[in-house]
């Protein structure tokens, strides 16, 4: 007898209970990324509260450097920082502003020094001139700004004279221009600086010596005709010199 076979169709080889439905597997993946953005959010707002809430990053100390003129106590006060207050608060540019409103300064620079240190360096003027007025001796720096003041004449500074002293008068800026250019080597020979108007500025030198400079320009010009003149047997002897215009040299 033959025996009779029923052939059976393929069903494939997948699983006989046939795919997972498309809807059912992205779910784990979007837990995941609900659970890391949480984790994230986390983390950043504890970072703020480390920065912006905790009493763990805080002002606890002002250290001032570069001062000479003004007292280190009178910068930190002026620059009015609160201990306490969160580092990631702190306006440096406010507290730069407020310390550089001191006549003392002239540029000032503010950073935090984590975890609790505020650092103010400091850039003061410098003196290169004294003024006598009201019968106080001020010292004021190349801009005419007054630095300091006191009744005693401060030494080793060239007394200024001009008719109306300060930062906006053309004729003390002139003669701080000339002064201030001039070499060491000249510029501490200089007794006095004086300026009818900015074209007209005149150098008394220790020793006797009126140079007649005229304007600032062509300094370097004036400064080797000058010492020129210095350098030769009459030139030692010499009352005036007159380099205004370094073309015609006058002495007398």
């Amino acid at each position: 007898m033959t025996e009779a076979r029923t052939d059976q169709p393929e069903s494939g080889t997948g699983d006989p209970a046939g795919p997972e439905p498309a809807a059912d597997r992205p779910r784990g993946g979007r837990w995941k990324v609900i659970f890391v953005a949480l984790l994230v959010l986390g983390a950043l707002a504890a970072v703020g509260w480390v920065l912006l809430g905790s009493k763990l990053l805080v002002v606890r100390h002002v250290e001032v450097s570069g001062a000479a003129l003004a007292p280190r106590d009178r910068i930190a006060a002026a620059a009015g920082i609160r201990l306490g207050v969160p580092m990631a608060r702190l306006d440096t540019g406010e507290v730069r502003a407020r310390v550089e409103r001191l006549r003392e300064v002239e540029s000032a620079e503010v950073r935090r020094d984590w975890p609790a240190t505020v650092r103010i360096v400091v850039r003061e003027r410098v003196p290169v001139a004294v003024l006598e007025r009201g019968g106080r001796y001020e010292r004021l720096d190349r801009h005419g700004v007054t630095v300091a003041d006191g009744v005693s004449r401060p030494a080793g500074l060239p007394e200024l004279t001009v008719s109306s002293p300060g930062p906006s008068d053309p004729a003390t800026l002139a003669a701080l221009k000339v002064l201030t250019g001039l070499p060491d080597r000249l510029r501490g020979r200089v007794a006095e600086v004086e300026a009818a108007d900015p074209g007209s500025v005149e150098l008394r030198m220790k020793g006797g010596l009126t140079v007649t400079w005229g304007p600032p320009e062509r300094a370097a010009e004036k400064i080797r005709l000058l010492d020129s003149v210095e350098r030769t047997a009459s030139g030692r002897s010499l009352h005036a010199v007159d380099v205004s215009s370094p073309e015609v040299l006058i002495t007398r």
